[in-house]
């Protein structure tokens, strides 16, 4: 993963025609939405490119679902199939991380998201992009887990099974070959 906070042109030139090609290949997620429109609010944001390309690199197929009325922000969320491949086998945060004697994984959700610049989906940001496709049909992601739950030792995540979105929980010290998370940037 980048510690840059920006990214090169040459980046930011590999990374706008994926971004704009899935925009124009999917519209069905943002009917009413021009890509100019979201072009430009990008180059007013060129730190926010890299938390793009982020979730770009580890598989979440970033994508527009929404524009804010109110602050005129730009919601992207990743849009892949499934969990971010790149994302997977991360206990829920550092805590949890910490906690396990054996068998730790590599990192934990909260502090990549974090790294990464990105938030954690709640359970209706999961709930709304479930309305916009099909997601986690084989797989699962972790969302954001109110503290009165995650006080108690677990976290939550999510699926889509039987055309049903499932919220379940799980202890955060787990983690899973087919559970990674996914995030939301405004830009």
């Amino acid at each position: 993963m980048s510690t840059e906070k920006t990214l090169t042109p040459e980046q930011t030139a590999a990374l706008m025609p994926i971004l704009k090609n899935r925009f124009n290949a999917n519209m069905q997620r943002h009917a009413n939405l021009k890509w100019a429109d979201v072009e430009t609010r990008l180059s007013m944001s060129a730190h926010k490119l890299r938390s793009l390309n982020e979730m770009e690199e580890t598989g979440g197929e970033p994508d527009v679902v929404l524009l804010d009325s109110a602050s005129g922000e730009y919601h992207f969320m990743d849009c892949s199939a499934e969990s971010p491949k790149g994302r997977r086998s991360l206990c829920y945060d550092r805590d949890a991380l910490d906690a396990r004697k054996e068998n730790k994984p590599h990192h934990n959700v909260t502090d990549l998201a974090s790294e990464m610049g990105i938030e954690l989906l709640t359970e209706e940001q999961y709930r709304f992009l479930q309305t916009l496709g099909k997601f986690d049909e084989k797989t699962s992601s972790w969302i954001k887990t109110p503290e009165c739950i995650r006080g108690l030792g677990g976290a939550l995540f999510a699926d889509f099974r039987y055309n049903t979105v499932f919220i379940y929980h799980n202890g955060a010290q787990s983690y899973y070959a087919a559970r990674a998370f996914r995030g939301c940037l405004k830009v």
